[in-house]
């Protein structure tokens, strides 16, 4: 269990990291621009920067917010569920972290995109009823980008992973969004079980998953299996998840679109969000080898950053830590000042203390039982 939590947080960060400085390019324009991006010393098509911004290995707010929950677990010691969002909003409103991208200590809240400064806004300064805090929020896949942990809390019991990530991301999101939550933990919780193969891990996302997300993933699934690992897959796996999200390369933000009535980021019961089905597909695909698959999900464009964690987390689960050089974890930590093994083995000591927990509490109830 402790190699494949280093693999999944470890693996996690390192598709942050790939995916970032290409972030919001469409697949043609990065083969552009880059021809492939393969490695971590990659400068930012915006930022062009060694030091500062997206690129040469530094991490977003994917992985900085996956630090925040880590660190809300060793402090429990326990499940999380909807109310824990207040622990969640101290450490992004009133505690400094070290952002890589802006080389300084600051409140995170002021690197997070909009739909997660919601958390702020929602759950604090309108007190709201947290069970209800994610709605009216821009539908993203922002809960679900950083939800690895609870399926590691969770390994090996995808249902309860669901159950709990949907329960904290209440907070956070709502309709498809919070569904991609929900179903991200369930996937690196089954990649946890030892042996797993990853169409099983696509099979219980799919009996989990509900709506536009199950319908998703089910159709990337069904055309992965016809894949050929050896060729560019991107274009294939556009065009059918463009059904479920219809804004395609259409990802950045542009003053002639003011006003424009759109569909797009606004509850449904048909849409899902691109990232997971996405990432699904590329570990069925790859999934003894997290690099390649991590190389083609984020070389296939838009929201590479989180297409990286999601498929750094799941076959970083399945595969452990053994899956990534050791020059990569090296270089993680010295572009972003943060140690990932010991984050990764101090949230190990955390998972073991609170299985022990549960352990507890089973056998309390059936000696009530008795």
């Amino acid at each position: 269990m402790k190699e494949k939590i280093r693999g999944s947080i470890i693996g996690a960060a390192l598709g942050d990291a790939l995916g970032a400085p290409i972030e919001k390019l469409s697949h043609s324009k990065i083969k552009e621009m880059y021809g492939k991006v393969t490695d971590l010393n990659v400068e930012s098509y915006k930022s062009k920067s060694k030091t500062h911004g997206k690129g040469y290995g530094r991490i977003t707010d994917d992985t900085l917010l996956s630090i925040r929950l880590c660190e809300m677990y060793n402090e429990k010691i326990d499940h999380i569920d909807t109310y824990d969002v207040f622990t969640l909003i101290k450490k992004i409103f009133f505690q400094k972290m070290w952002v890589p991208e802006y080389q300084k200590e600051i409140p995170l809240i002021e690197r997070l995109f909009y739909p997660e400064k919601y958390i702020f806004l929602s759950n604090y300064l309108a007190s709201r009823d947290p069970r209800s805090g994610g709605t009216g929020n821009m539908v993203n896949c922002g809960a679900a980008m950083y939800m690895a942990p609870v399926g590691l809390v969770n390994a090996c019991d995808p249902f309860k992973a669901y159950e709990e990530a949907i329960n904290f991301g209440l907070s956070h999101q709502h309709s498809y969004g919070l569904e991609a939550a929900g179903v991200f933990a369930a996937c690196v919780a089954a990649a946890m079980i030892p042996g797993i193969k990853m169409s099983e891990v696509a099979s219980l996302a799919i009996d989990l998953a509900k709506d536009g997300t199950q319908l998703a993933i089910k159709d990337i699934v069904k055309e992965t299996v016809l894949m050929d690992k050896n060729e560019d897959n991107a274009d294939k796996f556009h065009e059918i998840i463009k059904k479920y999200s219809p804004m395609g390369d259409n990802v950045e933000r542009f003053e002639d679109q003011v006003g424009l009535p759109t569909e797009n980021y606004t509850p449904s019961r048909l849409k899902s969000i691109e990232e997971l089905p996405i990432a699904i597909g590329y570990c069925m695909l790859y999934e003894d080898d997290l690099m390649r698959a991590m190389t083609e999900g984020v070389n296939s464009g838009r929201d590479t950053d989180s297409i990286g964690v999601m498929i750094g987390a799941i076959l970083g689960a399945k595969l452990g830590v053994q899956s990534i050089r050791k020059e990569l974890i090296n270089q993680l930590k010295e572009a972003n000042r943060y140690d990932f093994m010991e984050i990764a083995d101090k949230f190990y000591e955390t998972v073991r203390a609170i299985h022990e927990k549960d352990r507890k509490r089973y056998i309390n109830i059936i000696d009530m039982r008795k």
